[in-house]
């Protein structure tokens, strides 16, 4: 199956943000291409809401983390119409001593070279 022009343009943006992610540029890729109206989902969670609450949210997370291991895409980035999809490893430490690992399916809408609705599906 051949990939559209507009699809092979999302592939690139896809693989913009998961080399930023692998760099452990979480912000910098938050706020290069989140829409201001993105909707954020972690699993079944409820989804967190524009751009500057998103970035907000992450960075009291970020604020915590003492060691990062990695953000590891195993898998793709895939696209099909406006949706791109890649699994990723995600290992950090926290300041309370906690090891967290994070096996993850990732599904990102596109609109207007921007992300306007991400979840993330962990195991």
């Amino acid at each position: 199956m051949e990939t559209t022009l507009q699809e092979q343009e999302l592939l690139t943006k896809a693989n913009e943000v998961v080399d930023l992610l692998a760099e452990g540029k979480f912000i910098e890729a938050m706020e290069n291409y989140l829409a201001d109206d993105v909707q954020l989902f972690e699993g079944n969670n409820p989804a967190k809401i524009g751009k500057a609450f998103t970035i907000a949210e992450e960075q009291k997370l970020l604020d915590t983390v003492t060691a990062f291991h990695g953000y590891t895409v195993t898998s793709g980035p895939a696209v099909k119409g406006d949706t791109t999809f890649y699994e990723a490893v995600m290992e950090f430490d926290t300041s309370d001593g906690a090891q967290h690992r994070f096996e993850q399916a990732v599904r990102t809408q596109w609109k207007d070279g921007k992300i306007v609705n991400e979840r993330y599906y962990h195991a």
